[in-house]
């Protein structure tokens, strides 16, 4: 088979219906819409949710929550994680991302306590968890905010 041989299957495809072409085609004069009203007119019709003048779903469904705008959002990373470093090594967010165990930085990284610490690192972030700031000075290394 080459590519000029292909061909759509059977059905797949249909011709454009083109509408306001005559009486002859069922689709002629008034195009399908009736006659007059909001659905007949350019642009016209109902907006999204709209249910006739009945109170919509979504002003009927209770609220529920609240969005914060000022939340900060942080990279968590976990001290099992940070075992792929050599001892002795700085670690700060930037280098984080260069070996790929945080993907996005965003409002800055979180050191959690979970798993075990085996070399000794100077951690630098942007927040630290209390079992991760024990584990990373049981390890002998340092814990220092920025």
């Amino acid at each position: 088979m080459k590519l000029h041989e292909l061909k759509a299957t059977e059905g797949a495809r249909h011709t454009r219906n083109r509408v306001g072409r005559g009486i002859a085609t069922g689709n002629g004069k008034t195009s399908g819409r009736g006659q007059k009203g909001q659905k007949s007119r350019s642009g016209g019709g109902v907006r999204p949710g709209f249910e006739g003048g009945q109170t919509p779903l979504y002003r009927r469904l209770p609220k529920r929550g609240f969005y914060n705008p000022f939340r900060k959002e942080y990279a968590v990373v976990n001290v099992e994680q940070l075992n792929c470093f050599a001892e002795g090594t700085e670690v700060t967010p930037a280098l984080l991302i260069e070996n790929g165990v945080v993907s996005n930085e965003k409002d800055g990284v979180k050191i959690l306590g979970n798993g075990k610490l085996e070399v000794k690192l100077a951690v630098k972030a942007n927040k630290f968890s209390a079992s991760a700031k024990e584990a990373i000075e049981a390890a002998g290394g340092t814990a220092e905010v920025i």
